[in-house]
């Protein structure tokens, strides 16, 4: 398999699975051309072509951790969240909305939602992505959906 032929097949995915975590076009694209570059210069690691997508996803993840690293602690700081007062939304969720409230989210909650409902990835698959254990894994997908919750009932008041 060449780089041109992952690319055409997986650039799309790789690109949606960075913008989720990253929140922007720019970072997002920078992040997606990174990982294919990482992927050119280790291609020759790729076994089995098959699973060319989760070792592409495996390094775009890989390159947000990195990002996320090299920001320090204040890019993780948790904004205060907005007390609910409306239990209904009245019309359903529109991506862009979607997006933005993902980024107010720690990125420890982020990565562990992005990586369950837009990666489809088990608790295991995620526990052993981010070398933690399983619980850590419940957990933060828990704490994850609550923060979303929250945020998401907070715009439609």
């Amino acid at each position: 398999m060449t780089i041109t032929e992952l690319v055409s097949q997986h650039y799309d995915t790789v690109y949606r699975l960075a913008f989720r975590l990253v929140g922007t076009a720019h970072d997002a694209e920078d992040i997606a051309q990174q990982a294919f570059l990482d992927a050119q210069r280790k291609l020759d690691t790729l076994r089995d072509p098959s699973s060319a997508k989760a070792w592409l996803c495996m390094i775009a993840r890989n390159l947000f951790r990195r990002k996320l690293r090299d920001a320090g602690p204040a890019y993780a700081a948790l904004e205060a969240v907005p007390e609910p007062t409306c239990e209904a939304s009245p019309e359903p969720l529109d991506t862009n909305s979607l997006q933005q409230t993902l980024q107010q989210l720690p990125p420890e909650y982020r990565t562990v939602l992005v990586l369950f409902y837009f990666q489809n990835l088990s608790y295991q698959q995620i526990a052993d992505e981010l070398q933690v254990p399983i619980g850590t894994v419940m957990s933060r997908l828990s704490r994850g959906k609550q923060h979303l919750r929250q945020r998401l009932k907070g715009e439609f008041v």
